[in-house]
């Protein structure tokens, strides 16, 4: 199929489909990730007296994946750069499958939180891979389309999969829910090495240091970006239970909601924009939520203010983070986008941890209705990196 070219009257091949069976097999990896991460949060009266600890304790297992994933994602990046990736990325999803297996038969504490720290060091692994592999699946032209695609398993995950997960772990029990997840795992391992394909890793001897990495043109600023607004999203999401009590609006369930239907649309809207106008959305994007912390600022206990702004918000974070992944492998070249995305994990992740701290200091010494104000600098010290960054980071054109 082909179509005219106007001015020339030549003919132009038209676009190749999107390679939409290895997409969706990345976005379901990216949906396993977070849900193996996550589920214990919705299962902690359940799984505290099965391994005999207080329900505070089987939060650390969330808490113990994180920080796993946070400290593996550099080193083992590093240390597996010069394997063919999909053997990593089927390491990866083995390596959830045995840690939900573990989880599933598991009595004992030490023994299941040391199988959830197997799972972090994977997480982190896959969050360091699953972007580049996207951009390296598809022309240039299409790199932000793929990128939102696999990101978007990362948000069914949060508004569907772990209200569905803790649902079936009450009906069948959360032993059998982790099983089943495990046997997601195995099943996907399948699907990768069927539809995703094969690239090589690394040579030696073109391997860029991370230290260069992290130091290539427009690298730094999309880092400093993520860091700035992961922190100030965090401040109100951590405590968006109490700030919606202060609110007037005690319902925190119908929050996230609205939060989480509104970060679906604002995937789609973003996979629409991206690969035209990725500058414009991102300065669009950000503006509109350092807009809705204004907003929650002045007004949050006016009637029908504060869903409104959630939902906005929703929208704007929603397609946030493949705008930012997609100028990252921008910037550092497809073939340097695992070294460079595993830097963006742990900054993430670090934003995740200085956001949820600052909110409870916050909320602890100025109370709930301070928190809009103290992620609205933050927001905007991500929008005001973004608009000076035009020359590398964040052009008007991509790549």
């Amino acid at each position: 199929m082909s179509t005219i070219s106007p001015a020339k009257g030549t003919a132009l091949p038209a676009p190749a489909p999107l390679p939409w069976s290895g997409l969706l097999a990345l976005s379901t990896a990216a949906f396993t990730a977070v849900l193996t991460e996550l589920l214990p949060a919705g299962l902690l009266p359940r799984m505290a007296p099965a391994l005999g600890v207080p329900e505070a304790r089987i939060g650390f297992l969330v808490t113990g994946y994180a920080a796993a994933s946070f400290a593996a994602a550099i080193p083992l990046t590093a240390l597996l750069r010069g394997l063919p990736r999909r053997r990593v990325l089927v390491g990866a999803l083995l390596c959830f499958a045995v840690s939900n297996a573990v989880v599933a038969l598991s009595s004992s504490y030490p023994l299941t939180f040391a199988a959830r720290l197997v799972a972090g060091c994977a997480g982190g692994t896959l969050w360091a891979m699953l972007a580049g592999y996207a951009a390296r699946m598809v022309p240039a032209a299409r790199r932000g389309r793929a990128v939102a695609i696999v990101l978007a398993g990362i948000t069914l995950a949060l508004s569907l999969g772990v209200p569905a997960g803790t649902a079936l772990a009450g009906a069948v029990g959360w032993r059998t829910a982790f099983g089943l997840l495990s046997g997601l795992a195995v099943l996907l391992v399948g699907w990768v090495r069927w539809r995703v394909p094969g690239f090589p890793g690394e040579a030696r001897h073109a391997r860029v240091p991370l230290v260069r990495v992290a130091a290539l043109p427009g690298v730094p600023a999309v880092l400093s970006v993520t860091l700035f607004l992961l922190v100030g999203h965090q401040v109100m999401y951590t405590y968006i239970a109490p700030f919606a009590a202060h609110a007037g609006f005690g319902r925190t369930g119908v929050v996230l909601l609205v939060f989480g239907a509104a970060t679906v649309a604002g995937i789609w809207l973003t996979g629409l924009l991206v690969d035209r106008l990725p500058r414009p959305t991102l300065l669009g994007s950000l503006g509109l939520c350092a807009a809705v912390m204004l907003v929650l600022g002045l007004a949050a206990g006016v009637p029908g203010v504060l869903l409104v702004s959630v939902a906005a918000w929703g929208v704007a974070f929603g397609g946030a983070p493949t705008l930012i992944q997609t100028a990252l492998v921008d910037a550092s070249g497809p073939e340097r986008a695992d070294a460079a995305t595993s830097l963006q994990t742990t900054v993430y992740n670090a934003g995740i941890a200085m956001g949820s701290l600052t909110g409870g200091m916050v909320l602890e010494g100025l109370g709930a209705g301070a928190l809009p104000w103290t992620a609205l600098p933050l927001v905007l010290v991500a929008l005001g990196v973004v608009a000076v960054g035009r020359r590398n980071a964040f052009p008007p054109q991509r790549r």
